[in-house]
């Protein structure tokens, strides 16, 4: 388990599912913006930064390559990063290919699962959401295919100009941003990830779960003194989720 310590006066953001791109670069800007200025509002008084992913629609890193755009997102984070705010990145479906952008250029780490955190002395499970629990099976079919190294150096050989079209209009076309599930609260017994949580409760306790990927943003008791929180998204809801150190709170960012 990884230990983060706040110094006083700090504290700990998490926001996820922003999909910049989606449906087109034009139509995500004022939504990247609204990103960036909540961003800045913080970064007075963070101590760190959860990325929970699916920040982009589509990310695609060729060996000398990357998609155009996002220059505002990429720019603060940057500045941030420069100022020695750590920043925690977790791909989420629509960014499974990451492979070392982050690292090299904004000096932020990126994971491809969940992690396990103790924040002062409160524990933590933390991931984007997807592929977990008993249901999600499409996706997880899917993400065989899309992390399969073959399929992957298949994909490389198109054009970045024919790969990245491709995969943006197929990410909008299928409405893989948010289906109508992720539209209502299903219920205890239907939320999967609400399922997910319980069950490693019976492995280890954590006072807090915490993921993305639903585009709802929920807090749900889970008993025990532990606590599941969806962070919703930037496209509908802009929450996010602050820790002070003591307590967690879901919010919204106003602009």
């Amino acid at each position: 388990m990884k230990t983060l310590t706040l110094s006083p006066g700090k504290k700990v953001y998490f926001a996820s599912d922003n999909h910049l791109g989606a449906p087109t670069m034009k139509a995500s800007r004022p939504r990247e913006k609204r990103f960036v200025d909540w961003l800045d509002s913080i970064k007075a008084d963070a101590g760190a930064i959860f990325l929970m992913g699916d920040l982009f629609d589509f990310w695609m890193e060729y060996k000398t390559v990357v998609p155009k755009g996002f220059t505002r997102t990429l720019g603060k984070l940057a500045e941030l990063s420069d100022r020695g705010i750590p920043i925690y990145f977790f791909v989420g479906n629509h960014d499974l290919w990451m492979n070392g952008y982050f690292e090299e250029e904004l000096n932020i780490p990126v994971f491809h699962r969940p992690q396990q955190y103790k924040i002062n002395d409160t524990t933590f499970f933390i991931g984007h959401g997807d592929g977990l629990g008993p249901h999600d099976k499409g996706f997880k079919r899917m993400k065989k295919v899309f992390t399969n190294p073959f399929a992957k150096w298949l994909f490389r050989w198109l054009h970045p100009d024919i790969g990245v079209r491709l995969a943006q209009y197929f990410s909008v076309k299928n409405k893989l941003i948010s289906g109508d599930d992720d539209a209502k609260y299903l219920g205890d017994d239907k939320e999967w990830l609400v399922q997910y949580a319980k069950r490693k409760l019976e492995e280890r306790h954590y006072d807090h779960f915490i993921f993305g990927h639903r585009h709802l943003p929920l807090e749900i008791d889970l008993g025990e003194n532990s606590k599941y929180t969806n962070l919703g998204d930037w496209i509908n809801y802009y929450t996010y989720a602050v820790f002070d150190g003591r307590e967690l709170q879901l919010k919204k960012f106003e602009a």
